[in-house]
């Protein structure tokens, strides 16, 4: 069969990736065409636009590039329309992939699957009209989004995650032991302190500073950073100049929260895996005028937490400090208990593992897969 996939940034580059690998396993004739990246690419089919064209995010950024987005719209419709698929997978994304998927049924009236929903149980919610109207199968990730959409009346298959199968990949494939980590990068035998600030600049200069500043107060341990994919060495270093003994790793995030007691993490899918590796966290992340972003946040969002690892508990398993609550102080306090209170350390690991099993086994993208292939082999 013919798969058309849009992934517009690396995270859906990813995961797309190992739907498409998944896809191969259970469809001997899996022909792709794309929207994407390089690991998608790595799989193999055609890459007609590469995501780093289409990644604008904000509403400055969205408005200059304005006339981009419309012709990267326009393309993909015509080459949807040319290669008359079997289905079109779309993965998150949402601004452009709803719109492409209007299109797609109502003018091409081809199959139109979701992998990894749309966050509208946080905010615009008004979207799940587009979703009944034009997405035929929804593949969930996240096991609360199984109820949200159930009290939409819209139903929806949840897979698992993809960071669990990622994890036990690295676990069986690629984890080594504490003593030739410090070895392999040079580092003493105190304990790590771990500084994940984001995967784009404009994250990295708000949070890292604070981070840094937090962290040097723990002098019986040692601070590294993990270094973002796609943000060169230099850009760190105007950071880390003032602090000679911080490291950066680059490609060695699952190694670092292996090995390490303690993290600093912006939210996003970092939160999530440094959950599965059972190591205690703060979440900390800047926001101009906080006390307005925290307003608005317990006002009008749909939901009572920023990290993925609070909500797949439903309660607080670890401390959000963004907005009004991004303080040096309560980053340094917060970071304390977790180094030295015993007590709260456990709590935390303790929830953690209630969160690993609420995601279940790993197999995402296998299981995804599956649906698909057999939901289309019946159509």
């Amino acid at each position: 069969m013919k798969y058309y996939l849009i992934a517009g940034e690396a995270s859906g580059d990813i995961h797309a990736a190992n739907l498409m690998a998944a896809l191969k396993d259970n469809d001997s004739e899996a022909e792709f065409r794309f929207f994407g990246g390089d690991r998608m690419q790595a799989v193999g089919g055609t890459l007609v636009k590469h995501y780093r064209e289409m990644a604008y995010m904000g509403f400055i950024p969205v408005l200059l590039h304005a006339r981009t987005i419309l012709n990267n719209m326009k393309m993909c419709r015509e080459d949807i329309a040319a290669y008359r698929p079997d289905v079109v997978i779309l993965i998150d994304y949402p601004g452009f992939n709803l719109k492409i998927a209007k299109y797609v049924k109502k003018k091409l009236n081809i199959p139109v699957y979701y992998y990894i929903s749309p966050k509208i149980w946080a905010w615009k919610k008004y979207r799940i009209k587009d979703i009944r109207r034009y997405i035929d199968r929804m593949f969930c990730i996240l096991p609360f989004e199984t109820e949200f959409y159930q009290s939409l009346n819209y139903a929806i298959d949840y897979v698992g995650n993809p960071s669990v199968d990622e994890i036990a990949r690295y676990i069986e494939n690629e984890s080594i032991g504490k003593e030739e980590f410090l070895q392999k990068e040079q580092l003493s035998d105190k304990k790590i302190i771990a500084l994940l600030a984001g995967s784009r600049k404009q994250e990295i200069k708000d949070n890292l500073p604070t981070m840094l500043k937090v962290a040097a107060n723990y002098p019986d341990h040692q601070v590294l950073i993990a270094g973002a994919p796609g943000i060169s060495p230099d850009y760190y270093l105007q950071y880390t100049r003032s602090y000679p003994n911080v490291k950066i790793l680059f490609n060695q995030t699952y190694t670092l929260l292996q090995h390490s007691c303690a993290t600093l993490v912006t939210s996003g899918t970092a939160t999530l895996e440094t959950a599965l590796f059972l190591v205690p966290q703060v979440v900390c992340y800047y926001t101009p005028v906080g006390h307005l972003v925290s307003f608005v946040f317990h006002r009008f969002f749909g939901v009572d937490y920023i990290s993925l690892v609070n909500l797949i508990a439903g309660k607080t398993v670890v401390k959000e400090l963004f907005g009004k609550g991004f303080k040096l102080e309560r980053i340094r306090q917060e970071l304390d208990r977790l180094i030295n209170d015993t007590d709260y350390r456990n709590q935390m690991i303790f929830d953690y593992e209630e969160v690993v099993r609420a995601l279940g086994a790993p197999g995402a993208s296998q299981r995804a897969a599956k649906l698909i292939v057999e939901s289309l082999e019946k159509n």
